[in-house]
């Protein structure tokens, strides 16, 4: 197994026309493309480390940066909205036509918009949560109230809410995972692009702007997906609701879905060799026609 893969060593950055994207990459084979997650202090890094040995022995995985969270150089865009040309912008830098994707909310929607506008780019597509819209729980979610609350009043106590917000099993927050988000959240521009998502006027005015919109959600659209899809939750996510994965089940064509016990919205981190085992035998399968 591979065990030496360091922040530092696998540590890498494009220069692109509009600032440098950073990302980490490790291992060899097919491309593995790996989309992080939104909220304080979050990093591609943070998200996906742990599941990196496993993965490097299978694949070329990319952990890229989103512009927006701190990392790789903002482009001044909401991230939401730069972050599909932001993969597109690294898939081209790197000259890779087609890859496999993994999502971790924010990723996962980001992920599913790169499938339904670049069919060709992406074969096979793994979300962990947050894709969808809410069906029978309320929206939003409480993890997503925390955050707001966080984003309007950044205080280690409403960090540590939300991060226990985000796990079933509490004693995964430590002293550590705390004090690491708390040093890159509270960092001012960090600050600022999570203000521009989770801010309570910016969150009321984009959903004002979508009710008054003319284009479809892109929940929507989520049969225009043609890459193969795997759907991940935890069964007891408060952050994105297991509910929301009923829209997305039934709208994408070629889907199957995994839902993981005791797991909150991190199923990658709580069911971490559970979850490792489910993906790879989906990314690895051979093609049945």
């Amino acid at each position: 197994m591979l065990t030496e893969l360091t922040y530092e060593s696998t540590a890498r950055k494009l220069a692109t026309d509009q600032g440098v994207l950073r990302y980490h990459e490790a291992g060899e084979g097919p491309p593995l493309l790996l989309l992080h997650g939104s909220g304080p202090g979050v990093t591609g890094w943070r998200n996906f480390r742990g599941n990196l040995a496993v993965l490097a022995e299978r694949f070329r995985c990319l952990i890229l940066e989103f512009p927006g969270f701190g990392v790789s150089d903002s482009t001044g865009e909401h991230p939401m909205v730069g972050a599909q040309a932001a993969v597109i912008r690294f898939l081209d830098g790197l000259g890779l036509q087609q890859v496999d994707v993994i999502g971790n909310s924010m990723g996962g929607i980001v992920g599913a918009q790169v499938a339904m506008a670049h069919p060709d780019r992406v074969r096979r597509l793994v979300t962990i949560g947050g894709v969808g819209r809410n069906l029978f729980s309320p929206g939003p979610g409480e993890g997503i109230k925390l955050l707001m609350d966080f984003t309007e009043e950044p205080t280690r106590e409403r960090l540590v809410q939300w991060l226990d917000s985000m796990v079933y099993d509490r004693s995964l927050v430590t002293e550590e995972l705390i004090e690491e988000r708390w040093a890159l959240a509270t960092e001012p521009a960090t600050l600022a692009g999570a203000r521009r998502m989770y801010g309570k006027a910016a969150f009321a005015a984009g959903a004002a702007a979508a009710a008054a919109s003319d284009a479809p959600p892109y929940w929507a659209m989520l049969h225009k997906i043609k890459a193969k899809t795997l759907i991940t939750w935890g069964r007891d996510d408060r952050v994105s609701p297991v509910d929301m994965a009923i829209l997305p089940m039934r709208s994408i064509p070629d889907v199957e879905v995994h839902i993981f016990p005791d797991c909150g919205h991190w199923v990658m981190i709580e069911q971490k060799a559970a979850w490792e085992s489910v993906v790879l035998a989906f990314l690895t399968r051979k093609d049945e026609r």
